[in-house]
């Protein structure tokens, strides 16, 4: 049995987030996306909870239903502090058995000078080390994974305020950390190579700030759907694979600086060093560069015939895909909101099930006889990774195009 999980989102009441992210809306969403597991998001803000409280059904210990989707207790937080001589700022996803636990630790952060009610993801004044010991003192059932890893200035390994390895984070709570998220900026083929990282599960999510976001990365997990099966599966990397946004697409892919329109490659950056050649400010450095720097060597993949990348070493396969509104928009020559694209979108989904299916799964006919042949070939296309790409820098997304 495997499920489809996304673990790492948010609710309306996080920063920058959509205004209609609802449980209804990422219900409805999750079956659109063949979502079967998700994250209740921002437990730690008053009024959301209350609704969780409200609207969750317990089904198993640590287990919800609602809308006909599974949900776990999880929120995002944000833990900003001095160590090393450094400021630090790492993103931290935390997940709890049950409200008790997520009472206990609101009471937690709110003595310790967090301000709950400002932001589904609050900041926190105390370590990434601090937050899991408190976590599992609370509850030892208490699951903590660092958020998008590689992000230059939230990310445990981030260039501008991260660390070089787990254990400088982590200190003595280290073996309590059993897994990482990639973020949008990297795939596990570029984690491999770091060894500390490549010894835990690597998991991807959607970090959705609007309902149609959920499961664009998504990790499809092996055993039964419950609690304390996601924490055995994450402790002993039962993983059936993971589905990834083609990494350059992310944000901070290359290293550069937006305002002066400039896009390094790691060879530029070796080349021309981290100030703008522009103006002579820093330049935020990549993912791909920040990687590069401390991979322990180089670990294989290569792409079977379904559009998986497999490896001879033990580690799960996944697949790049394109969010299916894109596809259809690009095929299209249309904005991905346009009534058409939607309209398309909700066509081919009542067709074919869902978009991890239709993506990931459908067979050429089967596209062919709900989408028509030009979309269905650069939905093959986006599987099989024949694609063009400008990659993203300095908080700018990259453009990946499937269209000849």
């Amino acid at each position: 049995m495997t499920y489809a999980a996304d673990l790492h989102l948010h609710s309306r009441y996080a920063y920058a987030t959509s205004k209609n992210l609802t449980l209804e809306s990422l219900a409805a969403w999750s079956r659109v996306k063949g979502i079967d597991l998700l994250s209740s998001a921002d437990f730690t803000h008053p009024a959301w909870r209350r609704e969780l409280e409200e609207k969750l059904d317990p089904v198993s210990p640590g287990l919800y239903r609602f809308g006909g989707v599974s949900f776990v207790l999880g929120t995002e937080v944000s833990c900003v502090y001095k160590q090393g001589g450094r400021s630090r700022r790492v993103h931290m996803l935390l997940f709890a058995p049950d409200f008790a636990t997520v009472a206990e630790l609101c009471t937690a952060f709110s003595k310790a000078g967090a301000k709950l009610e400002s932001d589904g993801r609050p900041t926190l004044p105390m370590s990434a080390r601090d937050l899991t010991a408190l976590a599992l003192d609370i509850n030892h059932q208490c699951m903590v994974i660092p958020a998008h890893v590689w992000t230059p200035w939230f990310g445990l390994f981030g260039s501008k305020s991260g660390f070089d390895h787990l254990e400088e984070c982590f200190l003595d709570m280290t073996p309590h950390i059993h897994a990482v998220e990639t973020g949008l900026s990297s795939d596990p083929a570029m984690n491999w190579n770091i060894r500390e990282v490549a010894g835990r599960a690597i998991v991807s999510f959607s970090d959705a700030h609007s309902a149609p976001k959920l499961g664009r990365e998504l990790t499809v997990f092996e055993g039964d759907l419950g609690y304390g099966e996601l924490a055995q599966a994450l402790k002993h990397r039962q993983i059936a694979y993971s589905v990834e946004f083609y990494p350059e697409e992310g944000k901070y892919h290359y290293t550069g600086h937006r305002k002066c329109g400039i896009r390094h490659s790691p060879e530029d950056t070796q080349r021309v060093g981290q100030r703008c050649p522009a103006c002579d400010r820093p330049l935020t450095v990549g993912v791909l560069h920040r990687i590069n720097g401390l991979s322990d060597g180089e670990r294989a993949g290569h792409r079977d015939a379904a559009g998986f990348v497999q490896n001879q070493e033990g580690f799960p396969p996944f697949i790049r895909l394109v969010p299916l509104q894109e596809i259809i928009a690009e095929t299209l020559a249309l904005g991905p909101s346009s009534k058409r694209v939607q309209k398309e979108y909700s066509r081919i989904i009542g067709e074919l099930g869902n978009e991890l299916n239709i993506l990931a799964w459908a067979e050429e006919a089967d596209l062919v006889a709900a989408a028509g042949e030009p979309l269905a070939r650069n939905i093959l296309k986006a599987r099989m990774g024949e694609v063009s790409i400008e990659p993203g820098y300095d908080g700018l997304y990259g453009k990946v195009s499937v269209a000849d």
